[in-house]
């Protein structure tokens, strides 16, 4: 595939990068102010101002397949019209915005609602970008004058319609490692915590959502304590990582809970894995040995909003504490990461971390 855009050659690999930079931006702006400002707004309890900022963010973060959308044309120097159409394509085809017909609207009482919630499905919303970025650069300048009436009906209403067709299978995606997962936990517990654990480490690096996969299969106990363990594991690893390599502002949306962001670097530089991976499973034994347990709903959150330490305390009382939670949780893993790193950058030199960690959304 070749195509010609701003007197550019487009490749393959252009595209897909695009793509994959244009939704690690995309992410960190629609995710990180709900992940940094609900955490603080909890400590106002039930104060009406603090419960509107929370609403607020909560319909700002359900608007983030709309910013990768629009990030993604961005990425391919694209005019704002088109920007407009492959975000509104976006959109639809993530499914964060579905139509409830058991729901009775209660302004109309007529059945049927249209409900938002999360950010929807990325992969999708990756797919859905991409088809709309595509078939606006093989239309080009073919609609004429009438580009502002016919491509937004044509291109951006058919590229989120087709969206919201595939959407159901490409949701499979999820639910088919959904059940992967959910077979270690028949497993002996170290063997299970280390699975589970690396693979959330890897998920929350990649288009799946570790937060839907933790509550669709109802993970419990010290299962849902691993896989927010292998959530925290990547965090550290790739903090320790870049704060060296990227700007302090990418190192920081990173540590608040942005390491999708990473996806681009997993595709072009999947070295990352491995100190991630190790990280994730010497980590992961002592959830096993002091019973680190969690809920479904931290289990894939790791260190973010310090949701998976909080429901680990909540969960484990008779056997972990504050001490313990802090040396399980931040010392161990940190420590892990820090020596994975002299390791395979300084002596063996797997890999360089100004190259393989640097930030490449931009």
């Amino acid at each position: 595939m070749a195509a010609t855009t701003k007197n550019h050659e487009l490749t393959v690999k252009t595209f897909l990068n695009n793509i994959l930079a244009g939704t690690a931006t995309g992410i960190i702006v629609g995710l990180i102010p709900n992940a940094v400002v609900s955490a603080i707004l909890k400590l106002f309890g039930p104060n009406q101002i603090a419960a509107g900022i929370n609403q607020a963010l909560l319909v700002f973060q359900c608007a983030t397949p709309l910013l990768i959308g629009a990030l993604i044309a961005i990425q391919f120097k694209m005019v704002p019209l088109d920007v407009a159409i492959v975000g509104a394509a976006a959109y639809v085809g993530s499914g964060v915005t579905k139509f409830m017909p058991q729901i009775v609207n209660p302004a109309t009482k007529a059945p049927g609602l249209f409900v938002s919630s999360g950010t929807g499905d990325l992969i999708n919303t990756m797919i859905t970008a991409g088809l709309a970025v595509g078939l606006l650069l093989l239309v080009g300048d073919r609609f004429g004058s009438v580009k502002i009436v016919a491509a937004p009906i044509f291109i951006g209403g058919g590229a989120g319609w087709i969206g919201m067709l595939i959407l159901p299978f490409v949701s499979k995606i999820t639910t088919w490692l959904g059940s992967v997962i959910n077979s270690f936990t028949n497993l002996q517990p170290i063997f299970m915590c280390i699975l589970i654990a690396c693979m959330f480490a890897v998920l929350i690096i990649s288009p799946i959502s570790t937060v839907a996969i933790g509550m669709a299969i109802k993970l419990n106990g010290i299962s849902a304590g691993a896989a927010a363990m292998g959530v925290a594991a990547t965090t550290i690893v790739l903090v320790v990582h870049s704060w060296r390599t990227n700007k302090s502002g990418v190192t920081i949306a990173i540590a608040l809970g942005a390491m999708k962001m990473m996806m681009p670097n997993l595709f072009r530089h999947p070295i990352i894995l491995l100190p991630t991976l190790i990280t994730a499973i010497v980590s992961a034994i002592p959830v096993a040995l002091f019973h680190v347990s969690g809920t479904p709903a931290s289990a894939g959150f790791g260190l973010v909003g310090l949701v998976g330490p909080l429901a680990s305390l909540d969960a484990g009382k008779a056997s972990i504490n504050i001490v313990m939670a802090l040396l399980v949780w931040i010392v161990i893993p940190a420590i892990v990461a820090v020596i994975c790193q002299f390791v395979f950058e300084k002596f063996f030199h797997v890999y360089d971390e100004k190259v393989a960690f640097a930030y490449l959304g931009e």
